[in-house]
C-alpha cells in the first residue's frame, strides 16, 4: 500500500508517535501533490476551502482521509473519511474517525495500522466526541477566569492535579489552537446555545 501524507512537522511527529511499519510505502509532503500509485492520501493540514477540496478530488487515490473536526461527511465528497487530527489528539494510539462506507473503513483501518494506530469509528457529528468535551472544558475554564475565580496558571494546575489531565485547559488550548476551539464552539452553538463561547475566549481567539 502506498500512503501519501500531507502534514507539517508537528503533525507528522504525532502521526508517527507509535512508530512506522516497513510494510507500506509512506511518503510525506508539505502540500497536496499527485503521485502515481497512491492508494490512500491523508491530508492532516486540511482546511474547508473549495480550492483545497477541488485539489483533493482530483487525486487518483481511491481513499482520501482528512483532518476535519468541524466538517461532517455530508459536506464532503463521497470518497472522504474524516479524522480527529487536532494537535495533541493525533499522537494517541486510537484515532477518532467517521466514515459510512465499509470498504473505505477497512482501507482506512489498514492504512492506520501501518502507523501502529487503530481507528475508533464514531458518529458523523461536528466535533467528534473528545474534541467536543475538551473544548467545553476549555470554555468553562474561560468562564471561570472571566468570573475572576482564579488565574490561568492556577486553573491549569488544579485540573492537572485534580483530574490527571495531560494538560491544563489553557495549556491545552494553546497546543490545539484557541481559534480551532472557538470555531468549533461557535458552530456547535448554532445548534445548541450551551456551546456558546465565553466572551473572553472569543476576545483571545480573534
Amino acid at each position: 500500500m502506498k500512503i501519501v501524507v500531507a502534514a507539517n512537522d508537528s503533525l507528522k511527529e504525532e502521526l508517527s508517535a507509535q512508530g512506522l511499519s516497513e510494510a507500506a510505502e509512506i511518503v510525506w509532503l508539505q502540500e497536496i501533490t499527485t503521485l502515481p500509485g497512491t492508494d490512500v492520501f491523508i491530508d492532516l493540514c486540511f482546511i474547508n476551502d473549495p480550492a483545497r477540496v477541488s485539489k483533493l478530488k482530483k487525486l487518483s487515490a481511491s481513499l482520501i482521509i482528512i483532518n476535519a473536526v468541524n466538517q461532517t461527511l455530508h459536506e464532503l465528497p463521497g470518497n472522504f473519511i474524516r479524522i480527529n487530527g487536532w494537535p495533541t489528539f493525533l499522537k494517541r494510539q486510537i484515532t477518532e474517525a467517521s466514515g459510512t462506507d465499509n470498504v473505505m473503513r477497512a482501507a482506512a483501518e489498514k492504512a492506520f495500522s501501518f502507523f501502529n494506530k487503530s481507528i475508533e469509528w464514531v458518529p458523523d457529528i461536528t466535533g467528534f466526541i473528545s474534541t467536543r468535551v475538551v473544548s467545553m472544558i476549555i470554555n468553562e475554564a474561560y468562564f471561570t477566569l472571566q468570573d475572576k475565580v482564579s488565574s490561568k496558571e492556577e486553573i491549569d494546575t488544579a485540573m492537572k492535579l485534580g483530574t490527571n489531565y495531560p494538560y491544563g485547559p489553557f495549556e491545552w488550548s494553546k497546543k490545539i489552537g484557541l481559534k480551532n476551539v472557538y470555531e468549533l464552539l461557535s458552530k456547535l452553538a448554532t445548534e445548541n446555545k450551551r456551546y456558546e463561547p465565553a466572551a473572553l475566549l472569543k476576545i483571545e481567539a480573534i
